[in-house]
């Protein structure tokens, strides 16, 4: 069983150093030259929130963009048709109570209790369309604004996160785990 365990970490330690590749590797000189920009989450942020999908053109993730209008098209179009049949059963409704006769056949054949239910379905739908779009266009805001701070965030290695393997000397056994190294 530890010989199975040493084997895994093993494996583990190696693919994460081949999976650096040699383009990845960043010498101490270039960090020093690159600079940050703090006020790039913002940016992104502001330009997200002035037209949604902009944060992620201004971060260069132009795959987010179908998912931003997607969902905030989705619920736009939930809200307008949720809107246009809370109208029609709404109009119904008055109609009734003012003895005019009733336009669609469908419509007429529904009881004045079933109108009222139709109405309040609708407008939850209607209240919950809003609330997604909404909330989708925050989202958005969001997403740029982690996306352009974690673009500048220092990957070097300097800080490592890997297998450890460590011989116990006084019971001749191995002890596995995992070690955090930083240097500075």
């Amino acid at each position: 069983m530890q010989n199975q365990l040493l084997v895994l970490f093993l494996l583990l330690g190696f693919t994460s150093i081949f999976a650096q590749g040699k383009d990845r590797i960043i010498s101490n000189d270039s960090l020093k030259s690159e600079t940050i920009d703090p006020l790039r989450p913002a940016k992104a942020a502001f330009y997200s929130a002035v037209l949604p999908g902009l944060g992620q053109i201004y971060n260069k993730k132009y795959w987010k963009l179908p998912l931003v209008y997607g969902a905030i098209g989705t619920s736009a179009y939930f809200y307008i048709d949720n809107q246009k049949n809370y109208n029609l059963y709404r109009n119904e409704y008055k109609n009734r109570l003012e003895g005019k006769k009733s336009d669609s056949e469908f419509l007429a054949r529904l009881s004045e209790s079933q109108l009222i239910t139709a109405q309040k379905g609708y407008q939850r739908n209607r209240d919950l369309s809003a609330l997604f779009m909404v909330g989708f266009y925050v989202l958005n805001i969001i997403d740029a604004n982690v996306d352009a701070a974690l673009s500048q965030f220092n990957v070097n290695e300097n800080l490592t996160f890997k297998p450890a393997l460590n011989k116990n000397e006084i019971t001749s056994e191995n002890n596995f785990g995992l070690a955090l190294n930083y240097t500075f």
